[in-house]
């Protein structure tokens, strides 16, 4: 990708503007046709979805064939047509997950994803309903073992977990077992734990680790790898021991944001176009998270989703980022969390078959990421792992309006703006319908119990007094 850099002036002028879109209400979901609804911010043409042009990548262990595109179970619908990430305590809409299963098979995805820890410890047990409606040569499965807190990380808690999978995933074996949130540090004994220690409590010193090599010795997991998160100092002792432990795979966040500015975005991650090369070299297969950035690659700034519609009107935005991941060839799969329908068909239709990113394309999605990172938003993706706030404070929903507001332009910088009035209207009302006024900003103590489990290392407490900050001078009208 270019380092070139332009000003946001010339930017916008070499891309051109584009016609306004007219949304099309969604008509149904009929089989192989991908119904136009607006995916992000971006409407998809009505065509017909093949059923046998999905992308593959071939593992170089095992000669499988993965999909790029893979199914992840830690967003799944709800019976009241929600996320069960977001609302952990409503009931998972099964049919509906039955049907995406269906659909993603049917179209040639074959490989899932899950985790203990994902829709509050139900997905796996959801994901095994689904996937044993199927032959079990038709599918993929990967999981994690999701030791994260201290009372899991003896060796008899850490074993229960993993053959816990195996019972709710109905399975005799695994395909894929990440060493989940590696990077992460964790509070042990009232001692704060870097991240290469809290690797060592929970892997190394219970036996762990030997014991998971032991069962791929013996088949019942395929591959053995790990998923990334935080320290790299973690990252980089994994990959320079990959001759002792022989890693099958890792996963990395990845987006053509984050290949350069996951740092600037949050001085705790590193850089995907560092993680990607140093996989790359190594010869370890790569798993790709938050493709489209928690969902913000999806929806972008209107003057930036301006640039990309002009190039290709009928895509989505979020199609975008899915084509340059996978035009990265040591990517084995693009990890997307598909709540509804339409999501699965939207990416689908991208993957089935890929077309990949030019070197024009490329570097117009570079000087979009060199503009997206100048906007204030919070690098929160909705994990969750922050809740449940002791004073009931709704985190995630706090900074997700914000970030919302942000993309749709209706910050308020000064009482001078032209739009002052409409959008301190468009904040103020938006936030009190998002969030619960006893479960706003306003109520954070600051007490720090949230900053340890988040993987984005934001600095909640400060972000959220910001955000209160930022209400009350709406309020005054002191901007």
């Amino acid at each position: 990708m270019s380092e070139k850099n332009i000003n946001r002036r010339d930017f916008i002028k070499l891309a051109g503007t584009s016609a306004a879109v007219t949304a099309v209400a969604m008509s149904g979901c009929g089989d192989n046709v991908k119904t136009e609804k607006i995916i992000g911010e971006n409407i998809t043409s009505k065509k017909e979805i093949p059923t046998d042009k999905m992308t593959y990548r071939t593992n170089p262990k095992t000669g499988d064939k993965i999909s790029v595109l893979g199914y992840g179970f830690m967003r799944l619908p709800t019976v009241n047509n929600q996320s069960a990430r977001e609302n952990g305590q409503e009931e998972i809409d099964q049919e509906q997950v039955n049907r995406l299963t269906d659909f993603a098979i049917e179209h040639g995805l074959n490989l899932f994803d899950t985790s203990p820890a994902y829709c509050q410890g139900r997905s796996e047990h959801s994901m095994g309903i689904a996937l044993s409606r199927h032959p079990r040569n038709k599918y993929f499965i990967s999981t994690k073992l999701s030791n994260f807190a201290p009372p899991s990380w003896s060796r008899e808690a850490s074993i229960g977990m993993y053959q816990n999978s195996l019972k709710e995933l109905q399975t005799e074996y695994l395909d894929y077992l990440h060493l989940h949130g590696i990077g992460m540090g964790a509070n042990f004994e009232g001692k704060e734990l870097s991240g290469l220690e809290a690797f060592d409590k929970r892997y190394i010193e219970n036996g762990v680790l030997d014991y998971l090599m032991k069962e791929r010795q013996e088949g019942r997991i395929k591959n053995l790898g790990f998923s990334y998160h935080g320290d790299v100092k973690v990252f980089d002792y994994l990959v320079d021991n990959h001759d002792k432990w022989h890693w099958d795979f890792a996963m990395i966040q990845m987006n053509y944001v984050d290949w350069k500015y996951a740092k600037k975005i949050n001085p705790r991650n590193t850089d995907a176009e560092y993680l990607y090369n140093r996989l790359t070299e190594k010869g370890i297969p790569v798993f790709i998270m938050e493709p489209i950035l928690g969902g913000r690659l999806a929806k972008l700034p209107t003057h930036l989703s301006k640039v990309l519609r002009e190039r290709i009107p009928e895509n989505s935005i979020a199609s975008w980022s899915f084509r340059w991941i996978a035009t990265h060839k040591n990517v084995l799969t693009i990890l997307s969390g598909m709540t509804y329908m339409e999501h699965l068909q939207d990416n689908l239709s991208t993957l089935c078959p890929l077309q990949e990113c030019t070197d024009e394309e490329n570097n117009v999605l570079q000087r979009v990421a060199d503009e997206f990172v100048n906007f204030p938003l919070v690098p929160c993706t909705q994990c969750q792992y922050c809740m449940p706030c002791p004073y009931g404070v709704d985190i995630p929903g706090s900074f997700t309006h914000y970030n919302k507001c942000v993309n749709e332009g209706y910050i308020a910088v000064s009482t001078q703006d032209k739009d002052f009035v409409i959008n301190r209207k468009r904040f103020l009302i938006g936030y009190d319908r998002k969030v619960d006024k006893k479960r706003q900003a306003a109520h954070c103590i600051g007490c720090g119990v949230c900053m340890p489990h988040c993987p984005q290392g934001i600095q909640i407490p400060e972000r959220l007094t910001d955000i209160n900050n930022y209400i009350e001078k709406l309020k005054q009208e002191k901007l």
